[in-house]
């Protein structure tokens, strides 16, 4: 999983790399991306690191 975090014009950018899908634990959606847990990024704000926990994922 890579994934970058960028702050411009105060919003927040995230490019994560797609996944081939793979069933989540339910079963009942595929998960496309995902940072595995939450992560903590490079990003700042107030100099404080952003943490992000991401999901991606499609209805079967």
């Amino acid at each position: 999983m890579a994934m970058t975090v960028a702050i411009k014009n105060n919003k927040l950018y995230i490019e994560i790399d797609l996944e081939k899908p793979t069933p989540s634990s339910s079963g009942k959606t595929l998960v496309v991306a995902s940072s595995r847990g939450n992560a903590v990024t490079t990003a700042e704000v107030d100099g404080k690191p952003v943490t992000i926990g991401l999901n991606a994922y499609i209805k079967k």
